[in-house]
């Protein structure tokens, strides 16, 4: 199995804010075009149309973002934040049992101990059950709520911020223009850019993948998440296919899902559930021919996903680029488009 990137990222790019914090529109944000045998092609993002083709299928997330982020109160005082991040796979059940993380002062707390009771805001409260899976970051919490989960973490919770962010924006900043099912810790961020001056005129299908926290360390791959590609996007990606144009995934989200769905013949078929799909160039990917997505941190996991789209060379190619001509990285952050070879 190859190995993630390695690569410097400056520290003056690794502060993101939302370019409306900045004066800009959403689609302004700068948008690298890259296709193996051409030259890179630096834009706006709102000229994505005319890198696409007549016939080619965007496929979209319409996840939501979730305020998901609770002030814990430790026994003895301590404060630290309690991100949530899906429910328990396979229960699914989003007024008990959750996978979580805690975090203090922008850092992975590593205190936490099983059976350790946290008081949240409102009379509500969580109690650390195990460690979940083997890397130690994230436990599985069994949460007891005042109320039903979404008006709790409406009343309650913020939307997730770490470091890099230089303070907290709005849940609104947090969301794209196609979110419509509230379920991820974090935004699917590859959509933030789209306006609908973008979108108008362009061939769009949804499906959804609920996004988990996205803090994983260093060579931790990604965990469960939930997800359904519906019926009528099923038949549009195969349509799409088969009239020889291409399927574009706007996000990593997307291509996970769609990858899970897919045949080795790249037919997709409807499905629900959970994906552990994890997607290296060694296993490739049969249903996108593309794929636009944001910048993503050095030995994260999401550079063998681009890997397995577009190949090892064109995304190093890509990133030694972006970190020379100073791309914003992060989920308020550039975009980035890497098209496939026929």
């Amino acid at each position: 199995m190859s190995t993630a990137l390695a690569f410097a990222l400056p520290p003056a790019l690794e502060a993101a804010e939302p370019p409306e914090a900045r004066g800009l529109a959403r689609d302004q944000v700068r948008l690298m075009v890259a296709r193996d045998g051409a030259p890179l092609v630096h834009a706006r993002f709102r000229e994505l149309p005319r890198f696409l083709r007549p016939g080619d299928l965007l496929v979209v997330n319409e996840s939501a973002t979730l305020p998901a982020a609770l002030k814990a109160t430790r026994d003895g005082g301590a404060v630290v934040e309690l991100n949530l991040s899906t429910p328990e796979p396979p229960r699914g059940d989003e007024a008990s049992r959750w996978i979580v993380e805690l975090r203090r002062d922008g850092a992975r707390f590593r205190g936490g101990r099983r059976g350790d009771r946290l008081a949240l805001e409102g009379g509500g409260s969580a109690e650390l059950v195990a460690p979940y899976l083997s890397a130690g970051r994230l436990w599985i919490a069994r949460l007891d709520l005042p109320a039903p989960l979404l008006p709790y973490l409406e009343a309650h919770g913020a939307p997730i911020r770490y470091s890099h962010q230089p303070r907290d924006w709005p849940l609104g900043y947090h969301q794209t223009l196609f979110a419509r099912v509230p379920g991820s810790a974090e935004m699917p961020s590859a959509g933030r850019p789209f306006t609908p001056r973008v979108i108008a005129g362009l061939d769009v299908a949804p499906l959804l993948l609920h996004t988990g926290v996205s803090s994983q360390e260093r060579g931790e791959r990604p965990y469960p998440e939930r997800f359904a590609v519906p019926e009528s996007t099923a038949a549009r990606v195969n349509a799409t296919r088969a009239a020889g144009g291409r399927v574009i995934a706007v996000g990593t989200t997307v291509t996970r899902a769609l990858e899970t769905v897919a045949a080795p013949d790249g037919t997709v078929t409807a499905g629900a559930g959970w994906t552990s799909l994890t997607i290296t160039s060694e296993r490739g990917v049969r249903a996108v021919d593309g794929l636009i997505t944001g910048w993503h941190e050095p030995d994260a996991s999401h550079l063998l996903l681009l890997e397995a789209v577009a190949g090892r060379a064109l995304v190093e190619r890509s990133y030694a680029a972006a970190v020379a001509s100073g791309y914003r990285w992060h989920e308020f952050g550039d975009s980035h488009l890497l098209l496939r070879n026929a």
